[in-house]
């Protein structure tokens, strides 16, 4: 059984700090890794980046995290990257870690994800420069998480976003926004390999549960929607690489 923790737009700054860090503190109790699902900071800067180093980082199991929009907003990414990554944050972004589970490896495939919409109301690659760039933002940042899980050698694979790869877990939001909540070629993606689940965050005020068309199991850990410090999900390892596992259920995790 492999336990992940995860949870997204945490939005640190000075102000939140020590609002997760007592649940934290037993993680390694609950789980075997913490996956944080982007928006990390308010503004995206080095200061706040610090203090999410300091909330999140040194708990005593991996941490792996993808940015959000929120983490991009002050064009100082490097920085917080560097941040991140000095406090022993694993930062993906199209590209995948492998983490030793108890003899089983884990593997986290990661992007930030972009807007577009969904199956029959999305955004098309057609008319002006400026349309055609948006939708080929979200085709190459789909094809470089699709690559990363396909390419990972590992026992059970994980994919990490902070945009929605489906429309499932947006319910509640206005249907206006749902382009720019998600895209279809983000599931398209996971779909491409044997994935046992999806988490992403991004639509604080989403639905917790959705589905690929592929079926895999997507779950929206943002912050507002789950209301506690993390979610823990149970990872039954069926068999190796390239077959099925199945995702046998959520535990809370500590509330706050």
């Amino acid at each position: 059984m492999i336990r992940i923790a995860a949870v997204g737009d945490v939005h640190m700054d000075e102000d939140v700090l020590g609002r997760y860090r007592p649940a934290l503190e037993h993680l390694p109790d609950r789980a075997d890794v913490l996956l944080l699902a982007g928006d990390l900071t308010r503004h995206g800067t080095e200061s706040e980046a610090r203090c999410v180093a300091a909330e999140f980082g040194g708990l005593g199991v991996p941490v792996v995290t993808v940015l959000g929009n929120h983490d991009h907003h002050c064009d100082q990414v490097p920085q917080v990257v560097k941040v991140l990554s000095d406090a022993g944050i694993t930062v993906l972004e199209g590209n995948s870690t492998v983490i030793d589970v108890g003899g089983v490896r884990l593997g986290v495939a990661g992007a930030k994800g972009f807007g577009g919409g969904f199956a029959g109301r999305c955004a098309s690659e057609f008319g002006e420069p400026e349309m055609k760039a948006f939708v080929r933002t979200t085709g190459a940042i789909a094809e470089r998480l699709g690559t990363a899980l396909r390419e990972l050698d590992c026992d059970v694979r994980v994919a990490l976003t902070h945009y929605s790869p489906v429309p499932d877990t947006l319910a509640g939001e206005p249907l206006e926004i749902y382009p720019f909540l998600g895209s279809y070629l983000l599931g398209e993606a996971i779909d491409s390999a044997p994935t046992a689940l999806a988490l992403h965050g991004h639509a604080h005020l989403g639905s917790e549960r959705g589905t690929t068309p592929g079926g895999v199991r997507v779950r929206n850990v943002a912050h507002p929607v789950i209301k506690q410090a993390y979610s823990v999900f149970h990872l039954s390892e069926t068999e190796l690489a390239g077959s099925s596992t199945q995702v046998s259920g959520a535990a809370s995790g500590v509330h706050q």
